[in-house]
This record gives C-alpha cells, sequence and structure tokens, in this order.
C-alpha cells in the first residue's frame, strides 16, 4: 500500500479491482436444478440466444455461456427437450413472446430410443423406435416451419453418435436420422452444427463407454462447437 494513501481507501480500490459490472453474474443457478438451467440476467447490449435440445445440450449449456461471455445472453429450454413429438408440444412456451436472435437446436436421440406401447424404455428386440424415421421426418419438418417464424437465425446441431452397447439404441442408428434432418435443413438454408463427424473422430476420448452421454472433457468439447457456430452467426452490436 502505498505510504500517503488511507488504509480504507486502498481497500475501496482493491475490491473494486477484484469486482466489476463487468464480471457481474449473469447465470443464477437455482437451488436443486442444474446449472445448465440457470436464470439468465439479460444483458440488453447483447443478442439472445435460444439452446433447445436433450441432455447432450444439457451438459455442454454451462461451457458455452462462459465462451460466449460478453458475447450473447444464452438460454436453454428448462427441461430435457426429449423427442420431436415432445418439440411439437412445447414448442409454443418454449419460444414465450421473446425475440431471439439465434436458435440452435437439436432432437434425435429420443427419437430412435426404443420403448414399448407404453412408451417405456425397452431393450430394442422387445420395443420399437419412439419416432420412427418417417414420422421424424414428418415432425422435423413442422418443428423447423415453426422456428423459421421467429426470424431468428437457425442453427442444427446433428444428433451425435450412439456407441455399442448404449441402453435402449441400436449402434449408428442417428446415421438415418440425421441424413433425414441434413436435407430438411438444405431445403430450408439452415446452418448445420455437424457434432457427429467430430465426436466421430475424437468419441473414444470424450464418450462414455457404450453410453451416448459425454464426459466433463467431452461435453467442453462439444460446447467450443457449439459456440463457433453461433458466433459465426451472431448479430453485429
Amino acid at each position: 500500500m502505498p505510504h500517503s494513501m488511507p488504509l480504507f481507501v486502498f481497500m475501496i480500490l482493491s475490491l473494486a479491482c477484484v469486482y466489476s459490472p463487468l464480471q457481474a453474474q449473469e447465470y443464477v443457478v437455482e437451488p436443486g436444478k442444474p446449472p445448465a438451467f440457470a436464470r439468465v440476467i439479460e444483458n440488453p447490449e447483447l443478442p439472445r440466444v435460444l439452446i433447445i435440445g436433450d441432455s447432450i445440450s444439457i451438459g455442454y449449456t454451462p461451457a458455452l455461456r462462459t465462451l460466449l461471455q460478453g458475447k450473447a445472453n444464452v438460454h436453454r429450454i428448462p427441461v430435457n427437450g426429449g423427442p420431436t413429438t415432445r418439440g411439437l408440444e412445447q414448442i409454443e412456451e418454449w419460444l414465450g413472446k421473446s425475440s431471439w436472435d439465434v436458435i440452435h437446436f437439436n432432437w434425435g436421440l429420443h427419437d430412435l430410443r426404443f420403448v414399448d406401447e407404453n412408451r417405456k424404455s425397452v431393450p430394442v428386440e422387445q420395443g420399437q423406435h419412439q419416432v420412427p424415421l418417417d414420422q421424424y421426418e414428418q415432425n422435423l419438418n413442422k418443428l423447423v416451419s415453426r422456428l423459421k417464424q421467429t426470424g431468428a437465425t437457425l442453427i442444427w446441431r446433428n444428433t451425435t453418435p450412439v456407441p455399442l452397447g448404449s441402453n435402449y439404441r441400436i449402434e449408428g442408428d442417428e446415421v438415418s436420422y440425421n441424413r433425414v434432418a441434413e436435407r430438411i435443413m438444405q431445403k430450408n438454408k439452415i446452418a448445420i452444427d455437424d457434432h457427429h463427424t467430430f465426436v466421430m473422430q475424437h468419441g473414444k476420448e470424450l464418450q462414455r463407454p457404450a453410453d451416448v452421454h459425454f464426459t466433463a472433457e467431452g461435453s467442453r468439447k462439444l460446447a467450443e462447437l457449439a459456440a463457433q457456430a453461433i458466433q459465426s452467426q451472431l448479430p453485429a452490436r
């Protein structure tokens, strides 16, 4: 401390160096809720981004927010997005009455999950796809049509790989679903954030064994991909 500076002044200045409005918390984690579902404290100077997806996106949302700190207000739907059928049921609630600059979205892993007649997950030999491929195509077309009405820039995040031994799913089943989704996105001129190729190249390092989910490091890597895709589409402010 400089000899000419009173102690209380020095303490105030020191605190000011540690805390400043630029470092203020922007996402408030509420008790009992996952960090991905944190409440967003809006910075009105920044673009608004909405993440729609299942547990894969829940896993990478916290890291994504860190990567886009000071660049965007990153919201996400407050639930697991599930299959396209859930999307059709809840899309109006998820979009709300707010305006969005960018919407980064995915459905797939729950559509290709095997279920019984009561929609309960079962081994593949005992059930059928929760949403068959032809129905998936119809549902995704409807969802894309609704998302386009928002006027937001849309980014499709394709479905990550299903490894051998994953519960209630068949290895590689996502390829057919991604192929259908790619046709829809190309028809609608929607950018594709290709997580599938990246995971196919690095999955053994990032994905849990015999599981569609990712390690903490894997989620961080997916967050980096999503951040790059989103940042490339953010409007200038």
